[in-house]
């Protein structure tokens, strides 16, 4: 065992480089950095985001404006209106014999 202060050399064994060796790791592009092309065009991957997040948000803002008691109230509404108007279709069918 080596202590720091003895004169020894250590034993080290040189591994030969590889003729296949690529890198694992790459630095981002300019495309990557900043979602466009150099002359100005976004990606694909840019504008899908893009429509991507706006979809969650229209989606989640619909989720929460269904649970406030004006939503509630307006669907409710709805539901009245819609058994009224099948209620008068049934009638005029009746009327017309069908």
């Amino acid at each position: 065992m080596n202590h720091l202060g003895d004169d020894e050399p250590i034993d080290a064994e040189i591994v030969p480089a590889s003729d296949d060796f690529t890198p694992s790791v790459r630095a981002p592009s300019y495309e990557d950095v900043t979602g466009y092309t150099e002359a100005g065009v976004p990606t694909f991957d840019h504008v899908r985001d893009k429509i991507e997040k706006r979809t969650a948000t229209a989606i989640g803002s619909e989720e929460l404006s269904e649970m406030t008691p004006e939503a509630q109230a307006l669907d409710e509404a709805m539901a009245d209106r819609d058994a009224a108007a099948k209620k008068k279709l049934e009638e005029i069918r009746k009327s017309m014999g069908l």
